[in-house]
């Protein structure tokens, strides 16, 4: 049996601690989809076709042959079903993020109910797309926080 996950999220920019949690969800599955999606609510500062090339880069530099790179401007839930995918893997760095990705398993689970979310730990907790954002725009160096491929992208 293939066992397929989906990993999603903006990725505005891609950061280390999305890349932990791509190298443990493939360490667990044995394909794993990272799906640049499109949040209706968020303005992009990165351009999506170019992030998912960046992070198709570093999963490449990391050695991580099942893991693959898309962008979708779906619904997630209906990415899986039509991809036959059927585990939701989610970072949570504390209790705020498990609460805001509980909502949206239950949501998931509406649309899709064969889609099941699994939280995979974060490493560092306060790592996140926002804080490079304003890191880059102080003009601070970002290298010790996103994957070099990423790192070119954003300088």
């Amino acid at each position: 049996m293939n066992r397929t996950a989906l990993f999603a999220g903006s990725f505005d920019p891609y950061t280390n601690g999305h890349h932990s949690i791509v190298r443990k969800a493939a360490g667990l599955f044995d394909r794993v989809v990272v799906l640049v999606g499109v949040n209706v609510n968020k303005r992009r500062c990165f351009d999506a076709e170019a992030m998912r090339d960046a992070i198709a880069r570093a999963v490449a530099d990391d050695g991580l042959d099942n893991v693959t790179v898309v962008c979708h401007d779906g619904v997630v839930a209906d990415y899986c079903a039509a991809h036959g995918i059927r585990w939701y893997v989610r970072g949570i760095r504390n209790h705020l993020d498990y609460n805001y990705e509980e909502n949206i398993a239950q949501v998931n689970r509406l649309i899709n109910p064969d889609l099941e979310t699994l939280y995979l730990r974060a490493d560092d907790a306060v790592l996140s797309s926002s804080m490079i954002r304003e890191l880059i725009a102080f003009h601070k160096d970002v290298s010790d926080y996103v994957p070099d491929a990423v790192r070119r992208l954003v300088e």
